[in-house]
């Protein structure tokens, strides 16, 4: 296969990606999806809350040592 033929045919490949990325997905999905973003984004909060909390206490305590 000579290198015009891998070029051209890596072209084409890359070029149909994009539409293959556009293919249509239910509603079900889509709010499945963007429920479970917002259910991931609430308990990663609560834990850096918690992280911070600790890192907070551990400061405090260390001038009193």
């Amino acid at each position: 296969m000579s290198k015009k033929a891998i070029v051209l045919s890596t072209a084409a490949a890359f070029s149909a990606v994009p539409v293959l990325a556009m293919a249509a997905v239910p509603a079900s999905v889509t709010d499945a999806i963007t429920d479970a973003v917002a259910d991931v984004g609430t308990i990663g909060a609560a834990i850096l809350g918690v992280i911070v909390v600790i890192a907070a206490f551990s400061w405090m305590r260390r001038p009193i040592r």
